[in-house]
């Protein structure tokens, strides 16, 4: 498939369900072959690799577990065994939950929980670039997705997670000036509420609308963002259209800062 990607590689962590389909379906149409990370649902890497070729792309799946000792090693050997060299690198894996699955407020973070979100969220994408700026080409995008909840959105119930991606737009800018003079590009996409898997539990169906009307609300433009409206952002990153913009934090919460 030819198109605004073609001859690239993209590694898109997270890559299988959500907002890291559609990051890597949309990359894919872009002409990119993309490498669909997955830590365990290994079902639905295949289901979005299977997309991607269905459409006329090249994919294939990765899997690594992140959050645990040697995570950055293990995706990167994955890797290698399929592909030689990257030009896109996507950190989209991430959670916002603890570790027994909820949302938590300060009084309830327990040292496990914090490390656990941290481990995922910042100290993940950090050794998985660490170890890949060897293999990323010159000219080549980093990508991390962040959240609007470190600019003003906050939410109690969500303190620990802000905190983690706090730390990925620290790393976003930095990361930006040390590799501007190999002509790689670093910024972060920060999307709001999303219609994902993740959020269907209290944002889909019918007992759900009037949650799904009051954050369609929050936007200007009156819906619930689709995976789709935050994959075709971070397509533009990832191309050469954006070849002039680095160290950004790009709101995608649809103007709900507003």
């Amino acid at each position: 498939m030819s198109g605004a990607l073609s001859g690239k590689t993209a590694l898109v962590t997270g890559g299988g369900r959500g907002i890291g389909r559609a990051i890597s379906e949309r990359l894919g149409r872009d002409g990119a072959r993309v490498a669909v990370h997955y830590g365990r649902d290994e079902r639905a890497a295949k289901e979005t690799v299977a997309a991607i070729e269905a459409a006329g792309g090249h994919a294939f799946a990765v899997r690594a577990e992140l959050g645990v000792p040697g995570d950055a090693e293990t995706l990167w050997a994955a890797f290698d065994e399929q592909a030689e060299g990257v030009d896109i690198l996507v950190n989209n894996a991430g959670t916002n939950k603890a570790v027994d699955g909820t949302l938590q407020r300060i009084g309830e973070v327990t040292t496990e929980d914090f490390d656990h979100l941290f481990a995922v969220n910042t100290k993940a994408p950090f050794f998985i670039v660490q170890q890949g700026l060897g293999r990323l080409r010159d000219g080549g995008r980093i990508i991390n997705v962040s959240t609007g909840l470190t600019r003003g959105a906050a939410k109690p119930e969500l303190i620990a997670y802000a905190m983690t991606k706090g730390a990925v737009d620290v790393f976003t800018s930095t990361l930006a000036k040390d590799l501007g003079p190999r002509g790689i590009t670093v910024n972060a996409v920060a999307p709001g509420a999303v219609d994902t898997e993740m959020n269907a539990g209290w944002l889909r169906g019918e007992a759900n609308t009037e949650a799904r009307q009051r954050v369609g609300a929050i936007s200007p433009l009156g819906r619930v963002a689709d995976p789709t409206d935050v994959g075709d952002v971070v397509a533009f990153l990832a191309s050469d259209d954006s070849r002039w913009v680095t160290g950004q934090w790009i709101d995608a919460t649809g103007g709900a800062l507003l």
